[in-house]
């Protein structure tokens, strides 16, 4: 599939030769810098290797650190030691670790990640469906999540809502990520690797103290490169999936007395990648039929990638981000309290989507470049054709002509977030922990539909028809939200052997919006009044007079709030083995989509073809009611480790992301689904059957169905949508001393992920703007099994490892995004494999 035309490019002598070298320059550091070191494993491998057992886990997961062993929710946590073993850099990495956890990342843009948590997803311009907590703060901006990790000590991905504790939009879960502290000790490291695809990663760290016993700081710088695995084969050598990357990390802390800390961090990211790795699938079996082309009705899974857009994409992000947290023992309590000032820009341009629609046929440019290409012999992969006008053409989105027109996008969040609160000591019958949290949000999106003159795209979101790339529709908005948050928990030991503990939190979000839209700009080709393809319409379809008199589409408010009990109940049977059970309340704040959305659809879809989906610009709060029952074991001596839980979960209002292209360009939407079942059970083991081999196998199956949808009444009874069926995840690891200081590693890690559906529409048929219907029963993305593979040599100071990722040449699909209404869908190819090397040292 991905070695055809606009596949991926053979690794050819140059990318081989330059991997190979980084890996020999990362072998005579070791040289260097790891010369007559002497072997020193931490204590944990070291008593794991004495003892021969599982290694014993603490973890945060409810605020304080406490054995993995007594926490009354499922937690897959990943050690300081599997981070390293495992290779883990950035969020695909530990997702792909995680049963139940699923995740769409860099197919759209580097900022835009959609996890699912056990049936719970993540919508596209919606709030995140999880708290991220990086060393006890809390991250408000979702673009947050996807960046590159330094100096990681621990991840915790707790499942369920943990909103009472960790915040809001923590309805399916919180990813809690602790980092390494500085100290006394003047500590390094470096690490290189170099791949297929002129693939390079060069990141280090340095730490110590700059007052002895007092004032430590630790900095860390890394540099990310590739070409990605995927190449624009009209516009040769140019990439699809590039990316590079570059972040400066720095932290102080201080610690005056023995009862006091103060923890400064900042973190400055920048980001130079591409964006929008689609190609569009058809599933219009009516064509294909009367046509005789097959391609018209095709299953997504068997769809060929070709690029040929005649725009190379483009994706620029800035992160700035400054935390400081404080932590002082009072005796009687501990106080924390932390303030975050988050900055993080985003946006990105590419070809357009609306060559299919025909409204830039008369365009100078699209008829140019037309009848260039088709007499130079081009050709366009099926169904579509490239006749010597655009009238006798057949074009989908992003081809090599100006046709499609442009697109250019924007995401700014700018935030400014605090917490207080005091919590018990740890050691009392009766704990408890209150807070309050505050959280103001600036946030700015703009999409826009340009004509392509062929001078490429304007980096701005409206460009007046004299410019170089004018903007024939725009969806500009700023948001600004308010939220007040007032939170408790009680915990009480009601026997030496059983606990109970009850929270609740209390959030309001008062959120705003205002339309920037240019009120008297207007369109050259697109009129939503007249004879289409004139010209003389508004820019945003909520400003035409036939819905909007005024002609002025007002600012809104609204409050979304809501009250998030848990309780929880913690049983230790022996001291072996643990029974939990918990049920508590999710919540995710409504919104504003871009203002006009819904006039779009209702003006494009629901008056032409009777398409009958209803979109508001206001989407609702989603809320969620779960219950978890499980339990944790340790069997022969603790070398098994058991754990398995049983959940049921009631969504209400559930957010789900919609892409709606037409003859105004492409629409960004957030809708309601207004009740979803969701009912799974999840098993794991970790074992070590002997000191040198350690083994896990987990297991997530997630049963579930859309019981109420108003805006697509006939997708009831069908699956959450970025729901995977199941997990299986699987690995072993080796380690056997091959020297006194050496020791060989084995390392494979596993996963199969089970069919997925991305849209809650999906054996069913719809009407389309071609006057057909499309059938989406082929739209479900298959299952797929990825295997990583590293091995190598390692020390207390260095090691050197080779690694293959999706060693199988597994090919698989990223994402599947139905334009239901357009009679197809946007299909993103996964990664292939990947071959490479990397060396650390440690000084």
């Amino acid at each position: 599939m991905a070695e055809r035309a606009g596949g991926r490019r053979s690794g050819g002598g140059v990318d081989r030769r330059r991997w190979l070298a980084a890996a020999a320059a990362g072998t005579a550091l070791a040289v260097v810098l790891g010369a007559g070191a002497a072997r020193a494993q931490t204590a944990d491998q070291t008593a794991s290797a004495e003892e021969g057992t599982v290694e014993e886990i603490v973890v945060t997961a409810r605020r304080v650190a406490e054995s993995l062993q007594n926490v009354p929710a499922t937690v897959s946590v990943l050690t300081s030691r599997t981070i390293e073993t495992a290779g883990i850099e950035r969020v695909e990495d530990y997702v792909a670790l995680t049963p139940g956890v699923t995740i769409v990342t860099n197919t759209a843009e580097v900022a835009d990640s959609q996890v699912n948590i056990r049936g719970i997803n993540g919508a596209r311009d919606a709030e995140n469906n999880y708290a991220l907590i990086i060393d006890g703060v809390l991250r408000t901006n979702p673009a947050a999540l996807n960046r590159e990790y330094s100096d990681l000590q621990q991840i915790e991905v707790l499942k369920g809502p943990q909103g009472a504790l960790y915040g809001r939009n923590a309805a399916a879960g919180a990813i809690v990520i602790t980092t390494k502290k500085p100290g006394n000790e003047v500590e390094g490291e470096v690490k290189v690797s170099g791949a297929e695809d002129n693939t390079f990663l060069v990141s280090g760290s340095l730490s110590g103290p700059l007052v002895k016993d007092e004032l430590f700081v630790r900095l860390h710088a890394d540099y990310r490169t590739s070409d990605g695995y995927y190449r624009n084969s009209f516009l040769d050598s140019k990439t699809i999936d590039g990316f590079e990357g570059w972040n400066i990390d720095g932290r102080i802390l201080w610690e005056p007395s023995a009862a006091t800390s103060l923890d400064t961090q900042i973190h400055y990211g920048e980001v130079d990648a591409n964006a929008i790795v689609f190609n569009a699938s058809f599933q219009l079996p009516a064509f294909a039929e009367f046509l005789g082309v097959p391609e018209f009705f095709e299953d997504v899974n068997d769809h060929r990638f070709v690029f040929q857009p005649n725009i190379t994409s483009f994706n620029n992000q800035t992160a700035l981000e400054l935390s400081t947290k404080l932590d002082h023992d009072l005796e009687w309590a501990t106080l924390t309290a932390w303030l975050l000032y988050s900055d993080i820009d985003n946006n990105f341009g590419a070809d357009g989507t609306s060559g299919a629609f025909g409204f830039f046929n008369d365009e100078p440019t699209c008829r140019q470049t037309t009848a260039e290409l088709f007499a130079a012999g081009v050709t366009l992969p099926p169904p579509q054709i490239l006749g010597p006008v655009p009238e006798f053409s057949i074009f989908g989105p992003y081809t090599p002509t100006s046709c499609d027109g442009t697109q250019f996008q924007v995401r700014n969040q700018e935030d400014v977030s605090f917490e207080l609160r005091l919590a018990s000591p740890a050691g009392q019958a009766l704990r408890w922990l209150a807070g309050v949290y505050y959280l103001h949000i600036d946030r700015e999106v703009g999409v826009n539909l340009g004509i392509d003159k062929g001078a490429g795209i304007t980096r701005a979101l409206f460009v007046p028809p004299s410019g170089a790339n004018p903007t024939e529709q725009l969806v500009h908005d700023n948001f600004r939200t308010n939220v007040y948050a007032v939170f408790g928990q009680l915990a009480y030991d009601l026997t030496p052997d059983l606990e109970g503990s009850v929270a609740l939190r209390y959030d309001r979000e008062v959120r705003r919006v205002r339309n920037l839209v240019p009120t008297d700009a207007r369109t050259q080709f697109v009129d939503f009044d007249g004879p289409p393809f004139t010209g003389g319409a508004p820019l945003n379809p909520g400003l035409s007079p036939i819905i909007n008199p005024s002609g002025v589409i007002p600012p809104q408010k609204r409050a979304f709030e809501q009250v998030q009990p848990k309780v929880s109940l913690t049983w230790r049977v022996d001291p072996e083995w643990t029974l939990f059970a918990n049920w508590g309340v999710g919540f995710r704040s409504g919104g504003f989509n871009n203002l006009g959305s819904a006039a779009t659809v209702d003006l494009f879809f629901n008056s032409t073809i009777g398409a009958g989906v209803k979109i508001a610009d206001v989407f609702r709060k989603e809320t969620s009611n779960a219950t978890e029952a499980g339990f944790r074991g340790r069997l022969f001596g603790g070398r098994l480790r058991l754990e398995g839980a049983y959940y049921h979960t009631i969504v209400d209002d559930m957010q789900f992301f919609e892409f709606f292209v037409g003859p105004f360009g492409l629409l960004r939407v957030v809708s309601n689904i207004d009740k979803v079942r969701i009912d799974g059970f999840e098993v794991s083991a970790n074992a070590r059957p002997a000191s040198w081999l350690d083994l896990y196998a987990a297991f997530n199956f997630t049963d579930s169905s859309i019981k109420r949808n108003d805006s697509r009444p006939d997708t009831v009874g069908n699956k959450s949508p970025l729901t995977a069926k199941y997990t299986l995840n699987g690995g072993a690891m080796l380690t056997l001393p091959v020297l006194d200081d050496v020791d060989w590693i084995l390392r494979a890690d596993g996963r199969l992920t089970g069919p997925t559906w991305f849209h809650t529409v999906q054996d069913e048929q719809r009407p389309t703007i071609f006057g057909v219907p499309a059938d989406y029963s082929v739209t479900r993305r298959d299952a797929f099994f990825l295997l990583d593979l590293r091995t190598g040599f390692e020390t207390a100071r260095w090691s050197l490892m080779a690694f293959a990722t999706n060693l199988t040449k597994e090919r698989y699909l990223a994402e599947v995004i139905p334009a239901i209404e357009f009679g197809g869908s946007f299909v993103s190819p996964g990664a292939l494999r990947r071959f490479g090397a990397e060396f650390r040292v440690k000084f």
